[in-house]
């Protein structure tokens, strides 16, 4: 099973809605994804989650699973309509709250096959993220820009 980490912007604007769907089922139909990685802190979780459900209503394969950065009897999230299941990463325990979400995404980045990101802003934590992930080559990152186009440069 291939897993695709997506990571993006909380302030995502809705435009990037058809790019993100598009980039979900190529991941799923010529990369052979089946397993998607979402979190659930701002707009573009949001849309990544919707993107995948919608897809998930074309292919049964596909499942939707929630990256819980906090400890499930710390910080209960019910787990929302649409998703499989949740991974709270292993060690996270251990982790100072402050820094329990960027953990939690640098683990299911280094557990990813695939990384799917929207992260243009610099200094962002989701643009850091994308740029280790690139520079130690974990997994394969697309990048949607601010205009919906994709490709693995954009942030250079």
């Amino acid at each position: 099973m291939q897993r695709c980490f997506l990571i993006g912007h909380r302030d995502a604007p809705k435009t990037i809605c058809p790019a993100l769907l598009r980039a979900v089922e190529e991941h799923i139909l010529h990369k052979g994804v089946t397993e998607f990685l979402v979190g659930h802190y701002g707009a573009f979780d949001r849309m990544a989650a919707e993107a995948v459900r919608v897809m998930k209503g074309l292919d049964p394969r596909v499942r939707l699973i929630l990256l819980l950065p906090y400890h499930p009897q710390e910080r209960n999230v019910p787990l929302p309509e649409g998703f499989d299941g949740s991974l709270y990463p292993e060690g996270q325990e251990t982790v100072p709250k402050r820094l329990a979400i960027l953990r939690a995404n640098r683990y299911a980045a280094a557990h990813s096959g695939y990384i799917l990101a929207y992260a243009w802003q610099p200094g962002s934590n989701a643009r850091k993220l994308v740029e280790w992930a690139q520079r130690r080559s974990e997994g394969v990152v697309t990048v949607i820009g601010r205009e919906g186009e994709m490709g693995s440069g954009l942030l250079r």
